[in-house]
Order: structure tokens, then sequence, then C-alpha cells
């Protein structure tokens, strides 16, 4: 059956230019592209295809040839799809390039969690009622989640990138550092065009593959999206039923639990170990309230989560705000695995439910670390034996347990959190 409260086919453009007073003034759309890999969802791992890598590009293209029938590509469809396709620089240009900054998730969340954006997406949830009702129905997913991941994922359709797909896979299979998902992503993308979905002209998306409005990667579009619109293509292009459905049904398939919250801004007992916030360190939600843990508002938590597993968040360390999330955040994270990104998501929401914002302060006078800050942390972390891991700029797990190993050394709060100051202190 077809979708009667369906947007699809780009109708979606006439509501957003009555909200935003006109598509040209608006505020752009900020992506998950800009603070995590563009490929999303980020948890797929790629099939197990073959990896070649050598020769010139038309050597390459022939033995990939192999691969891809191997893999049960038509040979007819491989070659028709790659038919006049070049490697294109800019792909691997972007794919090799690391920002010498990171924006502060302050400023990331400032600009999703804005008026225009909470505004169209509540008028996008009245306008397409009908079908939000029937995918609830069907997967368990809430409405507020699903607007908020298409919001930041395209602008609600808007900007879904006008890259070839095979082309920017191609020049990822070819050479690069990631040929082995340029390749398994590449199949993927054959087998959308073998399945009928999409013609070769209608398959565009970012530099990294990911496509339509909530920005699948081609191994996770074969594995989840759905044709709820129910005219025997799977379109997260141009329907809107399709994409919204698709990306209900990953999070479902994921372990999304229906009715379940995301998670709560908290407050924390006075003398608190920090060393306790860590997306790793899980209690139950009865556990931390037995430690003092309460909303911000200094209610306790609901009954039906008493038992949930949970952990504290301290995105900008203790000085900033502070959250209890539940499993349903985790399964955010399985669609962008980016701290900024999933409180994004679940601050949309609320925003758009009308749930109050946040109630703390964000450590605003705090300077990022540059990509070359972050690596001399890590040296000097590592050459004081924390064992922060490769000093690559990535302040991931080792490095945050390395920076709470030297906090709490120095008899600082060891929140994990590494800024300026830090980075001054363990220089000197």
């Amino acid at each position: 059956m077809r979708a009667t409260g369906k947007f699809g086919r780009m109708a979606v453009t006439c509501l957003l230019a009555v909200s935003l007073a006109g598509c040209a003034g608006a505020t752009p759309p900020v992506t998950a592209a800009q603070t995590a890999p563009a490929a999303a969802p980020a948890s797929e791992p790629p099939a197990a295809v073959p990896v070649i890598n050598e020769g010139d590009y038309q050597s390459w293209k022939a033995k990939f040839r192999d691969v891809a029938i191997s893999q049960g590509i038509r040979p007819e469809i491989y070659d028709a799809a790659l038919a006049g396709i070049e490697p294109d620089p800019s792909i691997l240009a972007a794919d090799s390039a690391q920002p010498e900054f990171n924006r502060p998730i302050w400023v990331y969340i400032d600009r999703i969690v804005s008026p225009d954006r909470i505004a169209t997406g509540r008028q996008l949830i009245e306008a397409n009622k009908e079908l939000l009702d029937r995918i609830e129905q069907r997967y368990g997913v809430d409405r507020y989640t699903l607007v908020a991941i298409w919001g930041i994922e395209s602008g609600f359709g808007r900007v879904m990138g006008r890259k070839s797909v095979v082309r920017s896979l191609a020049s990822l299979s070819y050479q690069g550092r990631r040929v082995a998902y340029g390749q398994s992503q590449l199949i993927a993308a054959l087998e959308i065009l073998q399945h009928g979905d999409v013609t070769r002209d209608g398959l565009v998306g970012s530099w990294a593959g990911a496509m339509g409005q909530t920005q699948f990667i081609p191994v996770t579009y074969n594995r989840y999206a759905a044709d709820f619109d129910g005219d025997g293509r799977r379109d997260v292009w141009q329907s809107t039923a399709d994409a919204l459905a698709s990306t209900a049904n990953y999070l479902k398939m994921s372990g999304w639990e229906t009715g379940g919250r995301w998670g709560y801004e908290v407050r924390l007992p006075k003398g608190f170990d920090y060393a306790q916030a860590d997306p790793a360190s899980r209690k139950t939600v009865r556990e931390w309230a037995a430690l003092g843990v309460r909303q911000i508002n200094g209610d306790g938590f609901g009954v039906k989560e008493q038992n949930a597993p949970a952990a504290i968040l301290l995105p900008a360390g203790y000085r900033g705000p502070t959250f209890i999330v539940l499993n349903n955040y985790r399964m955010i994270l399985t669609y962008n695995n980016s701290t900024s990104y999933g409180l994004a998501v679940s601050l949309l929401a609320d925003a758009m439910r009308g749930r109050p914002g946040i109630v703390a302060s964000w450590p605003r006078g705090d300077r990022p670390l540059s990509l070359s800050e972050r690596i001399a942390l890590q040296t000097r972390l590592a050459a004081k034996g924390y064992n922060p891991g490769q000093a690559d700029g990535i302040l991931g797990a080792n490095t945050r347990k390395a920076v709470r190993a030297y906090q709490q050394s120095i008899g600082l709060p060891a929140d994990g959190y590494a800024d300026s100051d830090l980075l001054d202190r363990i220089q000197q």
C-alpha cells in the first residue's frame, strides 16, 4: 500500500520554503559528515570482498570485474555501471584530509538544535502524521528520533550529496587508505543497481558513498532499506516513506527499545568519582541513583528504568553538562559513532517533543586542542608511562583512560577531558 502521508519526490521543499522563509536564506543543514566519517551508519562492517590493490586504474577495473562477478554481480551490470568512470581526485583528497581543529561539541549542538530546525521538524511531523503513525506501529521507533536523524543527515531531504556513488566508491576502491571499505561498498552499490531500486545516474550521495535522505552506506542499505510506500523499489532518495522506514528498521534491528528514553541531563553528588563517567562503565539506573545521581531538576528516575544499564556521559568534562545515557542512546551511536551526533539527535528529538533543553552551561571559554596539540598530548602521556595508544590525534578510549590516570596523579578530577590547560600542565 502506498503511503498517503508521504512527502517524497522532493515535495518536502515546498513546506521547507514556507517554514524557513525560503531555502536560499535558511541556515545550511549541519550533517553528520562534519563530526564523523561520512559513511553512516558507522558500525556496519565491510562485506568479505577480496581486495584488489595493484596496477593502473584500467588494470584494476578489469581485475575487479572478476571479483564482482564472483560476488554475484552480472557482467552487464558491472560494465554499464563502470563505463566511462574514472577516479575522482577530490574523493581521495577528502578521504585523506584530517581537520586541524575539532569543533567544540556545544558549537555543533547549537547549530543542530536551532529554532529553525526545531520548527521545521515539528511541521514535518504534523504533515507526515499518518506516515509516521504507521512507521511507529511497524518498527516501534518514535517519530521524533526519526525526524531528528532526517534533519541532521540531509536537512530533511534537501542536501543528500550529488556525487556519483559508483565513481566515489571506485575511487576509494582503486587507491587510498580505505580500499577494503571502498571495494566492499562498491560491490554493495552494484547490488543496488542489479536489484533495480535506482539507476546509475540516480545513485548519488556523499564523497564516501552515504546515500539518500538519511544517508545509508550501500552495505547497510542492502541489509535494512525498506520499500514502505509499496512501489516495488527501496528509494531512500525520493521517497520519504522509504527513507524514514529504512532508518526505523535499522534502529529496530540494532536493538531499539520501544518507548524507552535516550537518557536525561543529571546532576552528580558532591565527591562523585569522575573516573566512573565513561561509556564503558555501566551500572543500572538504580545503582547510579544509590550513588546520588539525580535528574537535573532533582527528580529520581522512572520505575521501568531502574534495572536498565546506563552510563554517565561528560561530553565537555566535569565543568559541563552531565547526562545519564540508556540503551536507545547507544542505538543512535550505531548510526554514527560520535558523541556530538548522539547528543544532537537526542536533544533535537527532545526539543521537537517540547521537552526543556540543557540546563547546565557548557565551558564555552575552553579552546579546543588542535590536531598537533592532541598528538603532542598523546606523546607526552606515553613518555610519562600512561599508554594512550598510537599518537594519532584521536582522543579515543585509550587516550581518555590515560588522561584520567594522569589527572588522578596530580589531584585533578579524573573526567578524561583533555583541554589546553591539561596540555600546559603535562608539558611543564
